[in-house]
């Protein structure tokens, strides 16, 4: 079932949402994270679910909401359940906007861990297994623990399902890899580079944009992570192989 989820933040509407209709809180707390319109959940004064789909988010005063929104996102938006936002904005032009700082290098994880990580998405996957209409992702400890996962029908939702569950038990994402059965597009990158979490790795492709968004925040991309093998397009040295 793909339902619209309408995001008001501070009685102004934000954006609207096409979604599987569970863990709609999470999908909130993470979609504003990781958009950059909140800082931090303690930000939040009040999650209000009402009639229709509607979801109010109410701020403490302190907080330029107007600020945040224009420079996390430019325009207004519809997330559709397919591909994201339609609206465009140059890649390079966006993450000079909002100052980026690189993620530092440093920490590794195990290729090994990433590869079974990646794996196990098939086995939590149980809407899948029913549907074969949605998406998986997943939030892993650098010893390959699952610390949360989530489906939706679409991917940006999935992984904002997994940093709104990661954020209100208030998990250092700076010590986790993101696990996704999606594409690796630049704003699925962007998402994670705004939660600080270094290592990025997906079954399917990544694209140009997801390249170039990774490269320029610090982030490990792995792409086509299947059987034994995998694409790193980004930082390699964050993966630890038996040979190293």
């Amino acid at each position: 079932n793909e339902t619209p989820l309408h995001l008001f933040v501070n009685k102004t509407h934000y954006v609207t949402i096409l979604c599987l209709p569970t863990a709609l809180k999470e999908l909130v707390v993470g979609h504003l994270l990781s958009e950059g319109v909140l800082k931090s959940v303690d930000e939040i004064r009040q999650i209000r679910f009402g009639r229709g789909g509607e979801c109010e988010v109410r701020l403490k005063p302190d907080i330029d909401i107007e600020k945040r929104v224009s420079a996390s996102q430019p325009f207004t938006r519809l997330v559709l359940s397919a591909c994201g936002s339609p609206d465009y904005w140059p890649l390079s032009k966006l993450i000079e906007r909002l100052e980026f700082h690189k993620i530092p290098l440093g920490l590794t994880v195990k290729a090994k861990v990433v590869l079974d990580g990646v794996r196990r998405l098939n086995t939590l996957a149980e809407a899948f297994r029913k549907t074969g209409g949605v998406h998986i992702a997943a939030l892993y400890s650098l010893n390959g623990e699952v610390l949360t996962y989530a489906e939706d029908v679409g991917r940006h939702n999935a992984i904002d399902k997994i940093i709104g569950t990661a954020a209100l038990k208030k998990l250092d994402l700076s010590r986790v890899f993101l696990a996704s059965s999606g594409r690796l597009t630049g704003d699925i990158v962007l998402k994670a580079a705004r939660m600080r979490i270094p290592v990025v790795a997906s079954m399917t492709a990544a694209v140009n944009s997801g390249v170039e968004a990774a490269r320029r925040t610090g982030v490990t991309l792995i792409g086509f992570v299947r059987g034994s093998r995998m694409n790193i397009f980004t930082y390699p040295e964050r993966i630890a192989t038996q040979r190293s």
